[in-house]
């Protein structure tokens, strides 16, 4: 049981879990009144759409993990045998059922973040072979459909409204920058197996310098948004975030490989802070 829980990674459940936090919040919808519904996403979001895209990730990467991080639960044994695929397998229909239950807006949002979770590391696509299309993959799947389908649960399956879908799709794009981040710690390996990740492709100074820009870009134009929407205060927070990032980035540039970890652990945090106050903002415009 400790390799099954280590093998779907618990601690990259946040985002997906964040973001569909965030698409409850925007959707305007009453939440105490539909609490279940709630728990219900946040299952659906983490541990088991989230933690599904690890498995798979873990299983096709094994070789890879193998050079990198050999303790890793399958590549050291740990999980025996073709068992990281059998658990796969049975996360992704748990997780497609728990979705059909929710509504069809949920069920096909999870359709879709689903083919990207097995897309990225699967062949024949195997998307994270590409740092570009890779980085896309993930942060719409972790962000994007996430945010959309908090949404969708509150508002009972409905299309939600166009301004959540334009945050959604903002801070998908950010958080390609992000996943370049990851890639910093795996870059030998990376070389090793032929997997083309932004610091292998644009080498580590050219990918720190993307990632900090495709991150700050999106939060620029959510800025204009609010402000446009007549939510200055909402866009003055948010700019402060962004401005709190813009001197992490900084420190970050002078040293990106020793200091990736440190930016997405800092950095990460206050964007996402950007995320929920954008939530708040649309929330005020639709309740």
């Amino acid at each position: 049981m400790p390799a099954i829980l280590e093998v779907s990674h618990p601690i990259t459940w946040f985002p997906p879990m964040w973001a569909f936090a965030c698409g409850v919040v925007s959707s305007g919808a009453p939440v105490l009144q539909q609490w279940w519904l709630l728990i219900a996403g946040v299952l659906l979001a983490g541990p088991l759409m989230c933690g599904t895209s690890q498995v798979v990730n873990d299983w096709y990467d094994r070789h890879v993990d193998a050079i990198n991080e050999p303790n890793r639960p399958i590549p050291s044994g740990r999980i025996p045998g073709r068992w990281g695929l059998y658990l796969a397998l049975i996360w992704t229909a748990v997780s497609l059922l728990l979705a059909w239950v929710l509504g069809p807006w949920v069920f096909g949002a999870s359709l879709i973040g689903m083919a990207l979770a097995w897309a990225y590391s699967a062949p024949p696509f195997r998307l994270k072979g590409n740092g570009w299309w890779g980085n896309l993959a993930v942060g719409f799947s972790y962000e994007g459909l996430a945010w959309v389908t908090g949404a969708a649960v509150m508002l009972g399956g409905a299309m939600p409204d166009w301004r959540i879908l334009a945050l959604a799709v903002l801070y998908s794009i950010g958080a390609h920058g992000i996943m370049t981040l990851n890639d910093f710690k795996a870059i030998e390996g990376d070389k090793q197996m032929n997997v083309r990740s932004l610091p292998v492709q644009l080498g580590v100074d050219g990918a720190a310098r993307l990632a900090s820009i495709v991150m700050a870009v999106p939060q620029a134009i959510v800025i204009a948004l609010l402000l446009a929407w007549d939510k200055p205060a909402h866009g003055i927070a948010v700019g402060v975030v962004l401005l709190i990032q813009l001197l992490l980035m900084i420190r970050f540039l002078q040293s990106p490989r020793e200091r990736a970890t440190w930016f997405s652990g800092l950095g990460v945090s206050v964007y996402v802070t950007g995320m929920m106050i954008s939530a708040f903002a649309v929330r005020g415009l639709l309740a």
